[in-house]
């Protein structure tokens, strides 16, 4: 990652000074930078990270192991990628290990998430199984600490 798309990864509210200053650029530079980054794809979109439960948000989250078969001319690719187009699909990673995709859904219930991989998820064709696995709690997301009141003593550092 270059600086400048580093720098808006860990804090996305960074103002075109503070970059230019951290980068040591000019604001022209750095308006630039993020304009091609976005104009390529690299910058993908902004977000907030936001504490669902202070927000009132009581929805469910859930990881979805999938196992796909592959496909002669595209491996998972077109499977990943048809699966990733669902609306209740928030992340969907190839991943290493006993299984091969991991999906991440959100939805309003458990009901919702039962209907999406019995309906959508488990008919399409290449999908060898699934299992179904529901966030409980959340302490970190997005790599912020969530829940916390900021006074917790930091872990000891030992050599």
């Amino acid at each position: 990652m270059d600086p400048p798309t580093r720098l808006l990864h860990d804090n996305s509210k960074r103002s075109t000074a503070e970059l230019a200053r951290a980068l040591g650029l000019s604001e022209d530079e750095v308006t630039q930078r993020i304009a091609d980054a976005e104009a390529d794809g690299t910058i993908l979109g902004y977000q907030a990270v936001v504490d669902r439960q202070k927000a009132g948000h009581r929805g469910v989250h859930a990881l979805i192991e999938v196992r796909i078969s592959p496909e002669a001319d595209g491996g998972f690719d077109r499977l990943a990628r048809r699966i990733s187009r669902f609306d209740q699909v928030r992340d969907c990673f190839l991943m290493s290990g006993g299984y091969d995709l991991a999906v991440i859904v959100e939805a309003e219930d458990l009901l919702e998430v039962a209907t999406f991989v019995a309906e959508k998820l488990s008919t399409i064709g290449g999908v060898l199984s699934t299992a179904t696995r529901f966030q409980l709690k959340a302490y970190k997301d997005g790599g912020f600490l969530v829940g916390f009141g900021g006074d917790e003593e930091r872990l000891p550092v030992t050599p």
